[in-house]
């Protein structure tokens, strides 16, 4: 299990403890600060994905350090997890309201407006705290073109989008405020999302993988492709011989996407802590 599990979720999956969704963190004001600049400077998370790529200009050993700082830095601050649909599920099952945000990485990165992926969720009604601080910054994140009241989404009708999006090739993400609250889940992908971006493009990790791995039944597997098209991790192999995909578990990070496209179920997601019983047997 990732260590904010034994930190922060007495050695379970620390994302399903309700405790870290908490209205109690938002009194903090380092952290209600942090949310506010968060939000006010939609671009320095582009921006600060561009100052990474600088560093493979630089020696291995000082890139390696400084990518081992800002990991560190972002682990205490705004760090993210991959999370199965499954555990999303859970999620919903435990929280009390859900509202749909503008994405901060399609606005910096691309200046997009109403590019709606990212929801925040909380244990109050209509976004507790986490609203009120968002809709005194800039009320535009809270509101779709057409609405003039909070976008408050029912969890069945998320549960669906998040679906539709699994289709589309998004994965699942859940992110931290000043670790261990936890105010928002995203659906991301490699091309627009600063924290992917990051972690598999410069190798600088701003988010763990999964509590989870993908694995293809061959027997099942039609050789099809189509799970290759969608993942965003490059974690999928295909040997033209056997005509069979398989999974790269070193770059697979669990989010389970590829399930979401296979039209003969022969993908499933195994607990990462089954897995590895069962290599050491």
């Amino acid at each position: 299990m990732c260590e904010f599990c034994h930190t922060h979720g007495e050695g379970k999956k620390w994302y399903l403890q309700a405790k870290n969704y908490s209205e109690d963190f938002l009194s903090d004001i380092k952290r209600r600060k942090f949310i506010e600049d968060f939000f006010i400077h939609p671009e320095k998370t582009f921006q600060d994905t561009e100052k990474a790529g600088q560093l493979e200009k630089l020696p291995r050993a000082l890139k390696n350090a400084i990518s081992k700082r800002i990991t560190r830095n972002q682990k205490e601050i705004h760090f993210g997890q991959v999370v199965p649909i499954e555990d999303i599920q859970n999620i919903f099952n435990f929280v009390t309201s859900i509202v749909r945000l503008e994405c901060i990485c399609r606005k910096g990165k691309l200046g997009l407006r109403n590019q709606r992926y990212c929801y925040g969720v909380s244990l109050a009604p209509n976004g507790g705290q986490m609203t009120e601080i968002i809709k005194n910054i800039d009320p535009s994140y809270l509101f779709g073109p057409d609405n003039k009241e909070l976008e408050v989404l029912s969890k069945e009708k998320t549960l669906k989008l998040f679906k539709e999006y699994e289709r589309g090739g998004l994965c699942h993400t859940v992110w931290t405020f000043h670790t261990p609250f936890i105010g928002g889940i995203c659906n991301c992908n490699s091309l627009d999302c600063s924290a992917m971006r990051m972690t598999v493009g410069h190798k600088i990790p701003v988010m763990f993988k999964a509590e989870y791995i993908a694995e293809v039944n061959v027997d099942l597997c039609n050789g099809c492709k189509a799970c290759s098209k969608v993942c965003q991790f490059s974690a999928i192999n295909f040997d033209s011989a056997s005509k069979k995909s398989s999974i790269n578990q070193q770059n697979c990070y669990g989010c389970g996407i590829c399930r979401s496209v296979c039209k003969k179920n022969a993908i499933k997601l195994a607990e990462c802590n089954e897995m590895e019983a069962i290599h050491d047997n």
